[in-house]
């Protein structure tokens, strides 16, 4: 198996026992057995589902933390400032020719604030969440994150 299927797999897991895509993203790249992945879990748990408002998709705010703790910029720093930046605007513009949006509610097909049609959407949702996490952490992979 290659690493960025156990990083797929890893990230599958995660969904499963209850984080959200952010943190299945980021939990990936940093495992929760690690202090720093315990961490980095904490800091996630506020963008699924949008930042819980069906805004900017989890996984791609996961994969946005990830490019910052590998390839993040310090001040002063011109050249890691120009490449986090670049390797950002990479993923974002990869992320939404493959999913058609960086938006949750768009992704899911509808509203997470929205307790009445998420019920209608409860089998389906697993599956939806999980390929967007799977292609956030594709994209990584071909940006050169592992």
């Amino acid at each position: 198996m290659t690493e960025l299927n156990e990083r797929v797999e890893a990230a599958r897991r995660l969904f499963q026992e209850g984080f959200n895509c952010a943190q299945a993203v980021v939990g990936a790249f940093y495992p929760p057995e690690k202090r720093e992945g315990q961490l980095a879990l904490k800091l996630a748990s506020g963008f699924g589902g949008g930042m819980r408002r069906g805004e900017v998709c989890g996984a791609v705010s996961g994969a946005v933390m990830v490019l910052g703790m590998r390839e993040g910029y310090l001040a002063g720093d011109q050249a890691a400032k120009l490449k986090s930046s670049e390797l950002t605007s990479a993923f974002m513009e990869g992320y939404a020719q493959r999913q058609g949006t960086l938006y949750c509610r768009e992704i899911l097909g509808y509203d997470p604030r929205d307790a009445e049609a998420a019920k209608g959407f409860a089998a389906q949702k697993r599956q939806v969440c999980e390929g967007a996490i799977e292609t956030a952490i594709v994209l990584l992979g071909e940006l050169g994150i592992g």
